[in-house]
């Protein structure tokens, strides 16, 4: 009766000696722990790779204190927001190895202190909290590292990484100006909201004289974008360009002009802002608009987070949107 040999576990040892490096580089490398070269981190990680190296996630815990896990808590039950977020996040965190728990409060206090209660009995090495707004919260109060994705912290002492709403805002307007056109009107959500109010500045900022109304301030959705349109019609029916403040709007902007025998763009130039595809690229036609690179958003909020947790101190970040021009500015 021939025994078969149980074959033995691939050590850090083994991935240590075939990447040429000691063992406590190996051990920094495959945590992401420790100022070493990116050469050095590949070098190791294809040796672990090659090896079938699995590390002792207990271990590593126990040897350092951490559970090497993240809490998300986040407003956005829709996931619209939160969820681009969180894949942004997941890209930092999991070259620390780290595993990410999302919690959505719905919007209610008493689930959120239930939620952090939680992820502290945990003993999660930090939180990221969002939302589906970009107007600024209250702090948590935790003894842990936070960071603030999206929806800020109304505490300057916080970190949080932001929309650089003015910026994307003076992109589409910057090339409506290189359409030529000249009579431009903007359409955006309530001004009550952060967004709105910046979106506003940003565009105005570029288009000057070319606004041919004050901002017109609604809701976001479809029915605001419609009644705008009916709003223009009687006021200042020769505008050639409307941009708008989401892509929700600006749907409904260009079903009204359609109804009212206007031609996107021959007739009216029409933006959006958001890059939701849901509805830029269901309108008629497509949407040139912004897009929030929330996944980038992410990615740097979880590089902050885990320069928190490793004892540094990292700054607050904004991130600035892109554009993507589409139909409803250039035509087919």
């Amino acid at each position: 009766m021939t025994l078969e040999r149980t074959r033995q576990p691939v050590r850090i040892t083994d991935v240590a000696a075939l990447a040429g490096v000691s063992i406590g580089t190996a051990s920094k490398a495959l945590n992401g722990t420790g100022q070493l070269r990116d050469s050095t981190r590949l070098r190791v990680k294809e040796a672990a790779e090659k090896l079938g190296f699995v590390g002792d996630a207990r271990a590593r815990a126990l040897s350092s204190g951490r559970t090497y896990t993240v809490g998300m808590i986040t407003t956005d039950s829709f996931g619209r927001f939160s969820i681009p977020v969180l894949l942004g996040a997941e890209d930092a965190l999991s070259a620390g190895q780290m595993a990410v728990l999302l919690c959505d409060t719905r919007d209610d206090h008493v689930r959120e202190a239930h939620y952090l209660r939680s992820l502290v009995a945990r003993g999660v090495d930090g939180i990221i909290v969002t939302g589906r707004s970009a107007d600024a919260r209250p702090p948590i109060d935790v003894s842990i590292p936070v960071v603030y994705a999206f929806t800020p912290s109304t505490s300057d002492a916080d970190v949080s990484v932001t929309l650089d709403d003015a910026a994307g805002a003076a992109l589409v307007a910057q090339h409506v100006v290189s359409l030529g056109r000249s009579r431009v009107a903007l359409v955006t959500g309530p001004e009550r909201h952060r967004s709105a109010v910046r979106r506003v500045a940003g565009a105005s900022g570029v288009l000057g004289d070319r606004l041919v109304a004050p901002p017109l301030y609604g809701e976001w959705s479809e029915r605001w974008g419609r009644q705008a349109v009916d709003v223009l019609a009687r006021t200042t029916p020769d505008v050639d360009a409307i941009v708008c403040g989401s892509d929700q709007v600006a749907r409904g902007v260009c079903d009204r002009l359609r109804e009212l025998g206007k031609r996107v763009p021959e007739d009216v130039a029409v933006t959006g802002f958001d890059d939701w595809d849901v509805m830029a690229l269901a309108s008629r036609p497509p949407l040139t608009t912004v897009d929030l690179r929330l996944e980038e958003l992410g990615r740097v909020a979880g590089r902050a987070l885990l320069d928190l947790i490793e004892g540094g101190a990292p700054a607050s970040a904004t991130v600035t949107p892109s554009l993507v021009i589409r139909e409803s500015t250039v035509g087919a």
